[in-house]
């Protein structure tokens, strides 16, 4: 009984071990900062010490936690809604957006802007309960394929940030998703992806009402998560204020700046910079898509950690494992 029970021992550290290590990033500049950070604020003698129940991370999704070029998944997901409903709706094609979209002219989709972006997400995530709609993603992401890379969307996830994440979690640090993605578009794989519970994600949301036991999604936006919007639904569903946060873009600067603004305890500001463009895409100030311009300048200030996925990422996807 007692080698059975050293042994079960021995299968917890190792596993607990394996969840928190970062095996993925390089012995530079980052890491020390992460884990610096961390032992600080999680030792009972540090003059730092955070107790468990204030230890809240928040992390963005596109461009943070899984890839976001040529534009964020869930648009390609709403592009291809628009082709299966198609046969339903005659209009769409002498009707722009959907025209373009019939078309596969993503240029004349981008040339219209957010708004033709935010008419196509209505018109697709709309009309259908909430479960439903979930259904209708994760049968689609079991399919569907990057237009560029041929894989999965859900291969593009990043191996070293999800490494940062178990790492966080096994030291007591309660985990939020805080994007601009659609709360239910991003609620259908995060929890078994990235092992992070629905209760946990705060997005973008479109209006809903009750009926006959169901929640229906309206075609109409209620709340776009982005920017200075980010601080503002952190207070309404966390309640208190990170003091841990991690982005890759100027729609997280709020955040983090909010973050930063913590006077209670020690804070920790990451950004990721998409440096590499052989692995995955380079860009920053100049991108349609996850500018990184503001954001960048002011972490250079304020000493924010700037992660440079080319020199400090060992390998970008889990597949390269």
């Amino acid at each position: 009984m007692r080698k059975v029970l050293l042994i079960v021992a021995l299968a917890i550290v190792v596993s607990l071990q394996a969840a928190s290590s970062l095996n993925s990033w390089e012995q530079g500049t980052s890491k020390q900062a992460i884990t610096a950070y961390v032992d600080a604020v999680t030792n009972k003698e540090s003059p730092d010490f955070i107790p468990i129940k204030d230890r809240i991370a928040v992390f963005d999704n596109d461009g943070t936690l899984w890839a976001e070029q040529p534009i964020y998944f869930q648009f390609f997901f709403a592009m291809d809604r628009v082709k299966a409903l198609a046969s339903e709706h005659p209009e769409w094609k002498t009707t722009e957006p959907f025209k373009s979209v019939l078309a596969d002219d993503m240029d004349g989709v981008m040339k219209r802007g957010v708004p033709a972006l935010l008419e196509i997400v209505n018109a697709t995530h709309s009309g259908m309960d909430v479960e439903t709609f979930k259904s209708e993603v994760k049968a689609w992401l079991k399919t569907a394929r990057h237009p560029i890379s041929k894989r999965p969307y859900t291969d593009l996830i990043y191996q070293p940030m999800m490494e940062l994440i178990n790492y966080l979690k096994a030291n007591d640090f309660k985990v939020y998703i805080v994007s601009g993605g659609g709360i239910d578009f991003m609620r259908s794989f995060i929890p078994e992806l990235y092992g992070i519970p629905e209760e946990h994600i705060i997005g973008s949301n479109g209006r809903v009402h009750y009926e006959d036991g169901k929640i229906i999604k309206d075609p109409e936006i209620h709340f776009i998560d982005d920017k200075e919007t980010k601080p503002v639904a952190i207070n309404y569903v966390i309640g208190k204020r990170p003091v841990a946060a991690f982005g890759n873009s100027d729609g997280d600067l709020a955040m983090m700046q909010y973050t930063d603004a913590n006077t209670e305890h020690k804070t920790f500001q990451l950004y990721v910079h998409h440096t590499d463009g052989e692995r995955e895409y380079a860009y920053d100030r100049e991108s349609h898509v996850g500018r990184l311009d503001k954001g960048l300048d002011h972490a250079k200030v304020s000493g924010w950690t700037i992660v440079d996925m080319k020199e400090e990422w060992k390998i970008v996807y889990p597949f390269e494992l």
